[in-house]
């Protein structure tokens, strides 16, 4: 058992027992801080806290080292990059979902290519209960399983080991039992869709092929490298455009349910092209899903190629690299990955980027540095929220790779730069846009700290978002579903009001929000944007207060 810690960082060492820090810890508070002058500056007793909790991985106190890690970053620097947080069997308790939202996490995602009704509904309930009882927020993001292609059954349940330079032949024969020469795929339509020529990728481009013959049922490869092949692996074909529908009988289903338990969003899984974005939408419409946004996910070059058209039908676009990085070269991924987030910030549309952004700490207390460089990079390109999959979905260190993320995102967040300047916007705005732009250019000038925006759907706070500001965004809004959407938008702090009858009740709310909220103080220069006397959905007025 741990009994005492001992610790050098940055060429200071400090040690104590556990009771010793238990004890000096737990008073950890804004107004305590200058107890802790000793041990240096916050970063510094910020990275102890987080060694400590690794040390303690599996003790009592771990919980409490988060908590502190997490309330010690806040005192530097409040994150603006959102966290989206794959929630499994190692983290679906209230107790650990109430730990992740303190680690940093903002939204649950729920992965529909696992798991049941039974298991995603419970989460909901937990986090709801969570929400309930600490008054934490979260917004609740249902990701589809989506159109694939899938090996099936081989003889005996075992992989089939494969040689370089042999035959190998896929059928879509479904009661064809594989083995060493073939097996069958999901995807009844998989040999009209592929030529001569074409290459085949199975279990994440582990295995590849090349084809040399296609019939009406079967399609023959020539194996490029040796590999195991194994049931239920994932067929790619990248550079082809299949003809797979977008939404599966399964992602029917799944979507009804996220109807029926009022999700926030649906990470829609291999979009390839607008009519499968308005499919979608239509199926959420007619469910009474329809302030149900939609995130594509972008994970084949059929979808970049259809990108601006996917983007227009799209609420938010996800960055799956995953099978993107499968689908195109490899090299090629962080181009389109800075393409599609430079593309949704112009568009004032929320993008996520997924993927093995932590991927070591699935198995590994920390990250490795190229890791931690990969998520500060898709910060910096100017992304919403970075994404956990499986590193809090099973790993085990799930709180780690949450408060470590947010260590990355409230670091990187501080040396973001406004791009009120770099931004070129077309020579004619909207009066939305030119307010909000003049809103930031403002805030920039009189260095201050907060933006109040009153929004009823979420496209005033998404109209700041786009220059960057240095300052924070309070979006104030009557409207709950709004306020749980907004979460996702990177800088953006929605808050749930009852009610905002007049533009002066606005300066009112919103002066003592902000200073209730602890994002401004008295003092404070703070800029205040508004529509007033103009039809709802427009936003004409910004002013400046001293709170």
């Amino acid at each position: 058992m741990l009994s005492r810690l001992s610790i050098l960082k940055r060429g200071e060492h400090f040690s104590a027992s556990i009771p010793q820090l238990s004890s000096i810890l737990s008073s950890v508070s804004t107004s305590r801080l200058p107890t802790f002058k000793f041990l240096g500056n916050v970063n510094l007793l910020s990275n102890i806290v987080l060694s400590a909790s690794s040390l303690a991985h599996g003790n009592a106190l771990s919980t409490l080292f988060f908590s502190i890690h997490h309330n010690l970053q806040k005192l530097n620097f409040m994150k603006k990059t959102k966290i989206v947080c794959t929630i499994g069997p190692k983290t679906e308790s209230e107790e650990m979902l109430n730990n992740m939202l303190t680690a940093g996490m903002n939204v649950m995602r729920l992965n529909f290519s696992h798991g049941d009704y039974e298991e995603h509904g419970q989460r909901i309930k937990n986090i709801r209960a969570v929400m309930e009882k600490t008054g934490k927020k979260a917004a609740i993001l249902l990701d589809t399983k989506g159109p694939e292609i899938r090996t099936m059954k081989l003889e005996g349940g075992k992989d089939a080991a494969l040689t370089a330079g042999q035959t190998f032949t896929f059928t879509t024969d479904q009661s064809v039992i594989g083995n060493t020469s073939r097996v069958a795929v999901t995807y009844p339509g998989f040999a009209a869709d592929l030529k001569i020529g074409n290459t085949v990728l199975v279990d994440d481009g582990l295995i590849g092929m090349e084809v040399i013959e296609v019939s009406e049922t079967e399609v023959v490869c020539k194996v490029l490298n040796a590999g195991d092949l194994g049931e239920n692996k994932g067929v790619n074909l990248p550079g082809v455009s299949i003809q797979l529908p977008a939404l599966a009988e399964k992602d029917k289903r799944d979507l009804v349910f996220g109807c029926e338990q009022g999700v926030d969003f649906v990470a829609a899984s291999f979009i390839r092209k607008r009519s499968d974005v308005m499919e979608i939408r239509e199926h959420l419409k007619a469910h009474g899903g329809e302030n149900i946004q939609i995130i594509s996910k972008i994970e084949n070059q059929e979808g970049l190629n259809n990108f601006d058209e996917i983007l227009e039908a799209s609420d938010g676009i996800m960055v799956a690299r995953g099978d993107l990085g499968v689908e195109i070269p490899v090299e090629e991924v962080i181009f389109a990955q800075k393409m599609m987030i430079e593309k949704c910030n112009r568009a004032r549309k929320v993008v996520i980027t997924a993927t093995q952004m932590l991927d070591s700490m699935i198995k590994n207390p920390r990250p490795t540095r190229a890791e931690a460089g990969d998520v500060a990079n898709a910060i910096l390109d100017g992304t919403d929220a970075v994404m956990l999959s499986g590193e809090s979905a099973k790993g085990k260190y799930p709180l780690e790779a949450v408060s470590i993320m947010a260590t990355i995102c409230e670091r990187t967040d501080r040396v973001m730069q406004s791009r009120i300047d770099t931004l070129h916007d077309s020579r004619k705005l909207r009066i939305t846009e030119a307010v909000c732009r003049g809103a930031v250019e403002t805030a920039e000038k009189l260095d201050a700290p907060l933006i109040v925006v009153a929004t009823a759907g979420g496209k005033s706070a998404k109209a700041v978002r786009k220059y960057f500001p240095d300052a924070m965004i309070l979006a104030l809004t009557t409207n709950p579903v709004t306020a749980r959407q907004l979460i996702l938008s990177k800088g953006v702090v929605p808050m749930l009001v009852k009610e905002i009858a007049s533009t002066d009740d606005f300066y009112r709310i919103g002066k003592e929000v902000a200073v209730e909220s602890g994002l401004a103080q008295k003092g404070d220069i703070v800029v205040m944007v508004s529509g007033a006397l103009v039809s709802s959905g427009t936003t004409n007025t910004a002013s400046v207060h001293v709170l």
